[in-house]
């Protein structure tokens, strides 16, 4: 491990790099503890530590929603953006041209208009946020607690709109930090945040734990170790598995010689999508709870039955767990649908003069690599899913809201660790071939 790390260090180009990334995360850290204007977040705490919603969407936020800060909305307009747009291309037949036939320019369009979207959604979601933590998040704490709760974030004209403002400001300022880290090679740049996020709240977390350790702790201790391990295990295995596809590449004349042909494979990644569709899981299976509670003291009887009635559903851990299940098995086959371009690798064989034995170039060739990935995908995704339920499925065992939510931050760790290695890998080596 020290001589990897040792190597690391010695490559200029993948040093700077990394040192960029941590800078722009020194950054990111350093904006979460700079509260909004006019809000006091000091209440938060017990909001927060109670509420399983609210503790997901903390975690979806990169961690800044328990101090209110100015980047508190974190990443999360864009990625509503982004699945918007993604799912817009599937039925627009404009959009659609524009990511399939534009190139590199079209992408670069379509990435454009991503981001300008994401702004009004930021502005949206900013005061989603503060209504919902000044009204309906405080279902559970209930009576005086949630008076002095409301009248504490509760906030009216000029400084409402200057909060709105100042976060949807810090969230599209993040949404950049995002982009910049992602050009350095080595993740994605919105993952990384969720990630910092996450481990920036650890030492306070395990402080608390140490605090308020008693025995009877222990049975839900060890279920939570187990399941780390597990949830290690698996996911590292998954995002290393692949399957290899034969390719051989034609004889073909050289400098008046005629070459052998060469035998080759080509890989397909089990979890090509990455910690991606567990990061659309969540903004989606958020997003009902999120109306439900902010109609919560709507002055139509029916909207407040309906949010009542939604609330309950998703305080079902059978309910959300199907639907997280579901949502996580769905979008892995999108994700990777999207970046996943078979008719691309086909042509691409075809001109190198490469082709998979027993099947002929061109659609042949595209109709097989889309086949072969549907199928390892339907392992991928299982796995996945099953692994991002499993501790929703165990918290009625221990009865800890903390399981649910330390598992999916378990999940996005490993995930997002793995894939940032395996990008630093991919740069060592390319560093070690421009050096033959």
């Amino acid at each position: 491990m020290f001589e990897k790390l040792k190597k690391i260090w010695s490559i200029r180009p993948l040093r700077m790099s990394i040192g960029y990334v941590i800078l722009m995360l020194v950054l990111f850290r350093l904006l979460a503890h700079v509260p909004v204007p006019g809000i006091d977040a000091s209440i938060l705490e017990n909001i927060l530590s109670g509420n399983k919603f609210l503790g997901l969407l903390n975690i979806f936020s990169g961690g800044t929603l328990e101090s209110f800060s100015v980047v508190a909305l974190g990443v999360a307009p864009y990625i509503t953006s982004s699945i918007i747009f993604q799912l817009l291309t599937m039925v627009v037949p404009s959009l659609h041209r524009m990511q399939k036939e534009g190139g590199e320019e079209g992408r670069r369009r379509l990435n454009q208009v991503t981001r300008w979207v994401a702004v009004p959604l930021a502005a949206v979601q900013a005061y989603g946020f503060i209504a919902l933590i000044s009204q309906g998040g405080l279902g559970s704490l209930g009576g005086a607690a949630g008076a002095a709760a409301a009248n504490g974030l509760i906030v009216s004209g000029f400084d409402l709109f200057m909060a709105i403002l100042v976060m949807t400001a810090g969230s599209i300022f993040l949404m950049w930090i995002g982009e910049l880290i992602s050009t350095k090679g080595v993740g994605n740049g919105l993952s990384i945040i969720i990630l910092a996020g996450i481990v920036a709240s650890f030492p306070r977390y395990f402080q608390q734990a140490i605090l308020t350790f008693d025995q009877s702790q222990i049975v839900n201790l060890a279920v939570y170790a187990i399941m780390a391990i597990v949830m290690i295990v698996v996911v590292v295995l998954i995002n290393e598995a692949v399957r290899n596809v034969p390719v051989n590449y034609a004889r073909h004349h050289a400098a008046g010689r005629l070459s052998s042909g060469v035998a080759t494979k080509l890989p397909l990644k089990v979890a090509m999508a990455g910690v991606i569709p567990i990061i659309f899981a969540i903004s989606i299976v958020l997003f009902p709870t999120m109306i439900a509670q902010f109609l919560a003291n709507a002055r139509t009887p029916w909207l407040v039955d309906l949010a009542n009635q939604i609330t309950i559903w998703f305080s079902n851990n059978w309910i959300y767990g199907i639907l997280y299940f579901v949502l996580v098995f769905g979008f892995t086959y999108f994700y990777t649908g999207v970046i996943f371009r078979p008719e691309e690798m086909a042509e691409n064989l075809q001109k190198q003069g490469a082709f998979i034995p027993g099947v002929r170039p061109g659609k042949p060739t595209e109709l097989y690599l889309a086949s072969t990935m549907n199928k390892i995908l339907l392992i991928g995704a299982t796995f996945l899913a099953v692994i991002a339920v499993l501790p929703t499925v165990v918290q009625p065992i221990t009865g800890s809201q903390n399981l649910v939510i330390g598992g999916t931050s378990l999940l996005i760790i490993v995930s997002v660790i793995v894939d940032m290695v395996k990008q630093i890998e991919a740069q060592m080596t390319s560093y070690a071939y421009e050096q033959i």
